[in-house]
């Protein structure tokens, strides 16, 4: 398949024009609310895990379980099986490396890379469908196999902080 000239001009122009526009965005790291049902989560007692949840790593998976669960234990809420809860979780994580497009090239033209990740917890009310809390995290983070407990329990724990309080009786 042979590309013409010009084809090739404005396929270079559309590259160049997105890697501007996207250098205008850079990531925000944090914790961000995408939804926040009080009312839901103080009525809530138990959880069920959806069927689904993903993380390229099976360790890492089962690390993010392990932290969410522990933090759905100190918040009062007891796990059952698939089709019992009163809350149904679901969390999608994404690894990825961040560019400061930014930042001065280095000597051989490369910008400054940062592995970074983001992870979404969420929690549904099972009997009305409807989306209780939704937090997400974005946050840098080392490739490192001996420190990766700590930065998944870290970003989970960082997330739950956003739980509210249970009304006091």
């Amino acid at each position: 398949m042979r590309i013409s000239n010009v084809r090739l001009v404005v396929i270079c122009i559309l590259l160049v024009a997105g890697h501007v526009m996207a250098g205008g965005a850079q990531t925000k790291y944090g914790v961000t609310i995408r939804a926040l049902q009080a009312a839901d989560l103080a009525k809530a007692k138990t959880y069920e895990w959806a069927p689904a949840g993903s993380s390229y790593n099976k360790e890492t998976h089962r690390l993010i379980l392990a932290a969410i669960d522990r933090e759905l234990a100190a918040r009062g809420l007891s796990q059952l099986p698939a089709g019992q809860g009163d809350l149904v979780v679901r969390y999608e994580a994404l690894g990825r490396t961040d560019v400061d497009v930014k930042a001065k090239p280095a000597s051989d033209g490369s910008l400054p890379e940062q592995s970074a990740g983001t992870l979404d917890v969420t929690l549904t009310d099972r009997a009305t469908k409807r989306l209780s809390f939704d937090v997400r995290m974005n946050t840098p983070f080392e490739r490192n196999a001996a420190t990766i407990e700590s930065t998944v329990n870290d970003a989970v724990k960082a997330i739950f902080e956003k739980y509210p309080a249970a009304p006091k009786r």
